[in-house]
């Protein structure tokens, strides 16, 4: 069968070299013996090696030239002579599926050769999912690899790092060449894995914990007394004295996790208790 041309709009680099194809595949066997499901196989370079494993398999593919492709290759024996659509493989947009859906609200691990200009949007939806997915491996960009693996204190430590490690352990595997993919890619790739981590919840309001994170590294250069002024408006200003706290002196690569609960937990302290005072001023 004819091959699978890459797309530049789907950001596809068809990755040709086997035997790094059966190392990223086989990353998934140091997480729990469950499912697995690929995002974007392609021509099924890295599924040939995860269809073999022994625990149930699906792919998502938004492409459908490489969908007719597996479906004549490694998934053809599961099509009919109706031509339905194999049950291994999914036929659209990871980012826009229902994960509960995919086996039937059972956990499973996610891994892939993700495309590099939607990796941080797979693994923000990973985040939303986490009790679905204990468990992630994949190839994605070195750099950005590096920032989801990169400890507090080095410029690589970002918006990524300080979400994803809240919920995950991450270990940075190995690093791949741009000349085994067609085409090839002007970076390098590497390859991660990240397994969820003891921690159940945030002892803050998570979806503040994001804001405030996001916000501080918007001015990464920045002290956060700077940078976390974003938060506040005229209508809306600033306590007295909450820029004053330490914390304030410090840029955002500096702070742990668990400094960025607490500063979470400062600010909705000062905007919890202006609130109240705006309640009792107004009755």
């Amino acid at each position: 069968m004819k091959q699978v041309r890459p797309k530049k709009n789907l950001g596809q680099h068809f990755l040709t070299d086997l035997s790094i194809a059966k190392r990223i595949a086989d990353t998934v066997d140091a997480c729990s013996d469950i499912p697995v499901l690929e995002v974007g196989p392609g021509m099924g370079v890295m599924t040939q090696y995860l269809v073999e494993k022994p625990r149930p398999f699906k792919v998502v593919e938004i492409d459908r030239e490489s969908v007719a492709y597996l479906k004549q290759t490694l998934f053809k024996e599961e099509s009919t002579d109706n031509d339905q659509q194999p049950t291994a493989i999914i036929e659209g947009d990871f980012l826009r599926m229902d994960l509960r859906k995919v086996f039937d609200g059972q956990q499973f691990v996610l891994t892939g050769n993700y495309p590099y200009d939607i990796s941080s949007q797979i693994f923000f939806k990973m985040l939303d999912n986490r009790d679905l997915i204990p468990c992630c491996t994949g190839m994605i960009q070195r750099e950005v690899a590096l920032r989801i693996a990169s400890e507090p204190g080095n410029k690589a430590y970002g918006i990524l790092s300080v979400l994803i490690q809240a919920w995950y352990d991450v270990e940075y595997l190995f690093t791949v060449e741009p000349s085994v993919f067609n085409p090839p890619p002007k970076v390098q790739s590497a390859v991660i894995r990240m397994a969820r981590n003891k921690v159940q919840q945030l002892d803050c309001d998570e979806d503040l914990f994001k804001r405030v994170v996001k916000t501080a590294f918007n001015q990464r250069r920045k002290m956060l007394r700077v940078s976390l002024r974003q938060m506040f408006n005229s209508s809306n200003p600033a306590p007295e004295g909450f820029f004053e706290h330490e914390i304030m002196t410090k840029r955002p690569e500096q702070l742990t996790i668990a400094q960025f609960v607490d500063l979470t937990n400062m600010v909705e302290r000062f905007v919890r208790v202006r609130t109240q005072n705006v309640d009792l001023g107004q009755e």
